[in-house]
């Protein structure tokens, strides 16, 4: 009887452990506005939470933002869900190279990033390359509010990548015909829609894994094949005169894209740190959580909980059993 007592006594202090190791397990994981972002900040909520029993919370925030907080250390913000490189290079320079204070995880998916139209507006004007947006009849298809340049979406305010596209705009020799938009992403999509439905011109800043390769008929433009001398991008977080001393006038390189987090989260909560250097998705995953989210209009939760559940054996993998 006395054995089963303190049978029963070890296996309760035992539970009570676990929950407490549980209990501490917490999380404030960064949400860039951008939708694959916002998608993978869910689903790793939804791990955390189900698979590992710990606390997450979704912190909106920018690049520069994210990254600050996660250098801090001190649980503000402890992780960023989907980091493009070398868009972000200036960040991974600066927290994860010189300071030492960010990690990086080791599986990324490839991302691919240009511009893009409409495919029946390029088709019916012979637009095929990023030079052709600089023709006055077809900058003039584009100048939806008559102001004498055709308008081309280049990014949300906040984004790295709409800074080079700013810049390759000026080195492509399009200002004079060219007017870059920063607006939401919002605005992009609801602009293709139209364009689309009324057969107008419209072009945009694109990239691959996104919804837009499910939602609408739309085509790459071809650009200068990547060269690194031609490729010299500085961003506003390391030099004011960022876009004077910046140079590119080629297509980016393929990009590698992958979380990353506080290096104190693994003192602070070792379980979910771990879960993170095994955390890994693939470009397809990313385009069908994107789709669903702005393409349905689905919630990202819901969408992060579905994925989740039909796919536990990856989840195991990630959490190491």
């Amino acid at each position: 009887m006395k054995r089963n007592l303190l049978r029963l006594s070890l296996a309760a202090a035992v539970s009570l452990s676990a929950l407490s190791v549980q209990a501490s397990e917490k999380v404030n994981i960064g949400v860039p506005s951008w939708t694959g972002a916002q998608a993978i900040a869910n689903l790793l909520k939804v791990v955390v939470e189900e698979r590992i029993g710990g606390e997450a919370e979704l912190v909106p925030g920018n690049n520069a933002t994210i990254f600050q907080a996660m250098d801090q250390g001190k649980g503000d913000i402890d992780v960023h869900p989907d980091v493009w490189l070398p868009n972000q290079e200036s960040f991974t320079k600066k927290y994860v190279d010189a300071a030492g204070t960010v990690q990086l995880s080791e599986n990324a998916y490839e991302g691919n990033q240009g511009f893009c139209v409409p495919k029946k507006f390029g088709e019916d004007n012979n637009i095929t390359d990023i030079a052709d947006l600089g023709r006055p009849e077809v900058a003039k298809l584009m100048d939806s509010d008559d102001n004498g340049k055709g308008e081309l979406w280049i990014g949300a305010p906040g984004w790295a990548s709409a800074n080079v596209n700013e810049v390759k705009v000026r080195d492509y020799k399009l200002m004079e015909f060219i007017e870059p938009i920063r607006a939401e992403e919002a605005v992009k999509t609801a602009r293709i829609k139209d364009a689309v439905a009324k057969d107008e011109g419209y072009a945009f800043y694109c990239y691959k894994p996104h919804a837009v390769w499910y939602m609408f008929d739309v085509t790459m433009l071809t650009e200068p094949t990547y060269d690194p001398e031609k490729y010299v991008m500085v961003q506003p977080s390391d030099d004011a005169e960022w876009f004077e001393k910046s140079k590119v006038a080629t297509k980016d390189a393929l990009k590698n894209v992958q979380i990353a987090w506080s290096k104190s989260l693994k003192d602070r909560s070792p379980a979910i740190a771990e879960f993170f250097e095994n955390f890994g998705l693939n470009a397809d995953d990313v385009s069908s959580f994107a789709y669903e989210i702005s393409g349905k209009g689905r919630d990202p939760a819901e969408v992060a909980k579905e994925w989740v559940e039909k796919n536990t054996d990856r989840v195991d993998a990630w959490l190491g059993l």
